[in-house]
């Protein structure tokens, strides 16, 4: 199984972060929803609760989506459009960033939302990120430079999992590992509840991931 694979199959198990992530962009969840690099899943169900999920993947091994390659355009369900686009921990795959970006905006209707997560702070990226296929992390301003250019007007724009970054830093970045260990997730899985809480009032300045809201107006 390759890297990018086993961590998703890894990451499913974060039962309990996975519902906290769905938290923080369940209020511009609706309508006709786009999945970009659903992968094996992990949030296709939990999004189906919101609205009418559409997912793709370039990779057409993934059985819980259909083909689509949002960086060249092209997709299996022809001219359609939509109201909400999902892209989470996807861009940073993705050589063209800026493309994607402006073939997500075409693909919104007006007053539609792009709910964007990317990972966050270059000087974060290390041997996991290499293993993974990530051609770069982002600052707020560098992605918010990005939706801007692309047309996005901007609703939100925020660190997200500041515990997170820690892990992945001393992991990647000190040890040099090509993986989060299961043993590891389940872990952060069971304290994240905890240090993550006050996240809710205080918004940390720094995260493991940037999280963004951009509209098509």
């Amino acid at each position: 199984m390759e890297t990018g694979e086993k961590t998703l199959e890894i990451m499913s198990s974060a039962v309990w972060y996975n519902n906290w992530l769905l938290k923080q962009i369940s209020t511009y969840l609706r309508g006709e929803i786009l999945e970009v690099g659903a992968g094996i899943g992990n949030f296709t169900s939990k999004l189906s609760k919101y609205g009418k999920v559409t997912a793709i993947d370039y990779d057409s091994s993934y059985k819980n989506a259909n083909y689509g390659d949002i960086e060249k355009g092209k997709y299996f369900f022809g001219k359609r459009t939509f109201d909400t686009i999902v892209c989470m921990n996807v861009l940073e795959h993705i050589k063209n960033d800026k493309k994607a970006l402006k073939n997500m905006y075409e693909l919104l209707n007006i007053g539609g939302k792009l709910i964007l997560l990317v990972p966050a702070h270059n000087w974060a990226y290390g041997q996991i990120d290499k293993e993974l296929g990530h051609f770069r992390r982002y600052s707020k301003k560098s992605v918010s430079d990005l939706l801007i250019a692309n047309g996005y007007s901007l609703m939100v724009i925020r660190h997200l999992n500041w515990l997170g970054l820690l892990g992945w830093f001393i992991n990647g970045k000190v040890l040099k590992k090509r993986i989060i260990s299961q043993g590891q997730l389940n872990f952060f899985d069971k304290i994240a509840k905890l240090f993550l809480f006050v996240e809710k009032f205080v918004r940390p300045p720094f995260g493991l991931s940037v999280l963004v809201i951009g509209e098509k107006k």
